[in-house]
């Protein structure tokens, strides 16, 4: 999502995906994308540039925070998942590391990060909350999954004009 429009705010609800949120002061122009592996892989943040481009944004003035997310030593994958990067990027490889036996430990805000800069965004940063290890301040719907409780929260993060 994007805008122009001042006083409105955008709002994005996750609950391990990245909540990626995006402003460029000087164009007055704000974006949030929900990007969890899936639409990072699929391009949703450069999507969420394009779109703020056509709001006269511009990528080199534009700055993105990746809000609380699952962090690589929280996030196991099997070994399909590291094919499927692979297959886009070879270089991908680097964020995956090593986890027990053939699963992977997937660094989600580490991916997000690299897209970002590679699309030439001025500026990103996560702020390095991980949402499965901090069961006091967020939500994680793997960690409630892997508890065995029910599926009941989400996280909203909102960015306003």
């Amino acid at each position: 999502m994007v805008t122009a429009t001042p006083g409105l705010a955008l709002t994005i609800l996750t609950a391990d995906c990245q909540p990626v949120l995006f402003a460029d002061p000087r164009a007055g122009v704000i974006g949030a994308a929900h990007a969890g592996w899936r639409g990072a892989l699929d391009g949703v943040l450069e999507a969420t540039l394009d779109a703020m481009e056509a709001l006269g944004a511009r990528r080199a003035e534009t700055v993105a925070v990746i809000g609380p997310s699952i962090s690589q030593a929280a996030y196991e994958v099997g070994p399909e998942f590291l094919d499927e990067f692979l297959a886009d990027d070879p270089g991908n490889a680097r964020f995956f590391a090593n986890g027990q036996g053939d699963r992977m430990l997937f660094d989600l805000p580490g991916f997000g990060l690299h897209r970002l800069r590679r699309a030439g965004i001025g500026a990103a940063e996560w702020t390095r909350h991980c949402t499965f290890s901090d069961p006091e301040r967020f939500y994680s719907y793997r960690r409630c999954t892997r508890a065995g409780e029910a599926d009941y929260g989400r996280l909203i993060s909102a960015i306003r004009l």
